[in-house]
């Protein structure tokens, strides 16, 4: 047996032999054909980067080399590095991995801009301060929303599909509160409204939509404005209110669906997208998207509770 200096020796004779004997092709990924980054290993053997199996598995629940089944492990929803390969790719290879983690860093900021390249879902219309429940199964929306998560943004764009455009020219920012992932890569996804944009020119990234954007804000006033402003936003309520306790059928579906009527803000300005009880009600009324989308791009908060006191008179006028 060896005793303790002749062991040190024989592991200091072993350490050149590894980066002798290894050079960077045997340690590329090979669907990426690029250095292993964050490197796993799946139940049946082989090894990718984290980010290229799970692009993979966006597609279909197979191993990409053997094609052995991999549900159980997209079910768990955990990916354990390969700590062994990491831990030889810094021994050997420290600059070359050095390099590869920069380039992933830069990947990530540059999906952390919020107003550049931002990613667009193209689904349904979306609210400031209203829930938007998502189902996501498409491939490229599978991925958009792991790097919303991976970015640390949590946030992406949801417009609808207008006619002669691939999206909308108005959307809003959706922020993700919660994904649950299913077994076979589906996953249901829990967001909420945030800010209006406007859509300032559209792009691609892998399979889904982007867009340059800048934020909608509604305009302030003050004074003797602001005044008649209040008088109208509080008839505008009580109209809602009224709506609300109209008691037919619908109307009783809806709330169970949605939850009461919001409370109204102290200050209606306070928001750049005004009070949220007006996002509420145009989600739940039976208007028209492209009429939903109108009243979205408006900036006008006087011209909004105007819009909506119309559409509740007559729809109070209505027999139950």
């Amino acid at each position: 047996p060896l005793d303790n200096k002749e062991e040190t020796a024989a592991a200091k004779c072993t350490q050149p032999c590894l980066g002798e004997s290894l050079s960077i092709s045997d340690l590329e990924c090979s669907l990426c054909i690029r250095m292993f980054f964050e490197p796993v290993t799946t139940p049946c053997g082989h090894t990718f980067c984290k980010e290229c199996l799970e692009r993979c598995l966006d597609h279909r629940p197979n191993c990409p080399l053997c094609k052995q089944s991999l549900r159980e492990y997209l079910k768990a929803g955990r990916y354990s590095p390969t700590v062994l390969l990491q831990d030889i790719m810094l021994a050997t290879f420290p600059t070359q991995l050095a390099e590869r983690r920069e380039l992933h860093r830069a990947e990530m900021a540059e999906l952390s801009n919020l107003t550049k390249n931002i990613p667009i879902f193209v689904c349904t219309m979306s609210f400031p301060g209203i829930p938007c429940p998502l189902h996501v199964f498409e491939p490229r929306y599978r991925l958009m929303i792991r790097r919303c998560q991976e970015s640390g943004t949590r946030r992406f764009g949801m417009c609808i599909y207008e006619n002669g455009k691939s999206f909308a020219d108005y959307g809003c920012m959706l922020e993700i509160r919660q994904v649950e992932l299913l077994a076979d890569g589906r996953s249901l996804v829990d967001t909420i409204g945030r800010q209006r944009f406007r859509v300032l020119s559209r792009g691609h990234r892998d399979g889904y939509h982007t867009a340059d954007i800048e934020f909608l804000e509604d305009r302030k006033v003050s004074g003797e404005e602001l005044q008649e402003l209040q008088c109208l936003h509080e008839s505008t309520y009580r109209l809602a209110q009224r709506f609300c306790e109209h008691g037919d059928l619908t109307s009783r579906h809806i709330l169970m669906q949605h939850g009461p009527l919001p409370e109204k803000e102290e200050d209606i300005q306070a928001s750049a997208d005004g009070p949220a009880w007006c996002w509420w009600l145009i989600s739940i009324l039976p208007l028209d998207p492209s009429y939903q989308l109108s009243l979205f791009s408006c900036t006008s908060l006087r011209a909004r509770l105007w819009q909506l006191q119309r559409i509740l008179t007559a729809l109070l006028q209505q027999p139950p």
